[in-house]
């Protein structure tokens, strides 16, 4: 696993850290956008902008609505915006398969806390980077994610890969994982891992924590397996391409 470097322990309570890292050339394959395409890279962690009180909350939206299905697996996905939801070894559509019922799972609270709390963390990312907060989009997949240590049933549940968000997903220029569960106090694993080319540097997560960080090969990164307990998070990205930009979810 070569030498790791803990970033940010699950005991702390970061105000603001932020490590500068030279940008890979993976954003000159796509469209540029001035003002907005990163020119500065790095990746960032802060406990100060979400409250634990506000994960709980999240959380819970996270636990009703994955209570509807959820992964054979080790891994299930909800997916507000798109509707997909892990039913066993599949996915369904939310809105489409649970029709008027969802009403009785969400509420417009629900919704109005998620757009505010995206919003916190997408200033924050502006402001980390130098970039006007206006100039980024919303951009899927954004969605819920709970993993547990079930066995792998399908591709979907191996989320342990090493991997590149703006290899996977092209539109990803800026992405953020918001915690809602506790390292070594819900589950046991799990820490987040960048994998860089002298050591491996590892986000411990910690219920209300962000971490965010720009989406190139300068920030090739995984997920630990997880061992015990269930483990909860969101991800939400950013794009600076208005093509690809999405709205909030509404109920």
């Amino acid at each position: 696993d070569g030498v790791t470097e803990v970033l940010a322990r699950h005991s702390e309570n970061l105000q603001d850290k932020f490590i500068e890292i030279p940008c890979s050339e993976d954003y000159n394959s796509h469209k540029r956008f001035e003002g907005c395409t990163p020119r500065k890279c790095g990746r960032g962690v802060t406990d100060a902008i979400i409250t634990r009180e506000e994960a709980e909350r999240i959380r819970r939206i996270a636990e009703r609505g994955l209570s509807l299905g959820g992964s054979d697996g080790g891994a299930s996905i909800l997916d507000l915006h798109s509707g997909a939801l892990s039913l066993g070894k599949h996915f369904v559509n939310l809105y489409r398969y649970f029709g008027d019922k969802i009403q009785d799972i969400f509420t417009e609270e629900d919704f109005a806390l998620y757009r505010d709390v995206r919003q916190r963390v997408q200033q924050r990312i502006a402001q980390a980077f130098g970039i006007r907060s206006a100039s980024m989009y919303l951009t899927k997949p954004t969605f819920f994610s709970r993993i547990n240590n079930t066995e792998a049933k399908t591709t979907h549940d191996e989320y342990w890969h090493p991997h590149v968000d703006k290899v996977t997903y092209g539109s990803f220029d800026y992405t953020s994982l918001l915690y809602l569960s506790d390292y070594t106090e819900d589950f046991g694993g799990g820490r987040f891992v960048f994998m860089d080319a002298s050591s491996n540097k590892t986000i411990e997560p910690r219920a209300g924590r962000v971490s965010f960080f720009t989406s190139g090969s300068e920030n090739l990164h995984r997920v630990e397996k997880v061992h015990w307990g269930t483990r909860y998070a969101i991800t939400i990205s950013f794009t600076c391409n208005p093509d690809h930009g999405i709205g909030d979810p509404v109920l």
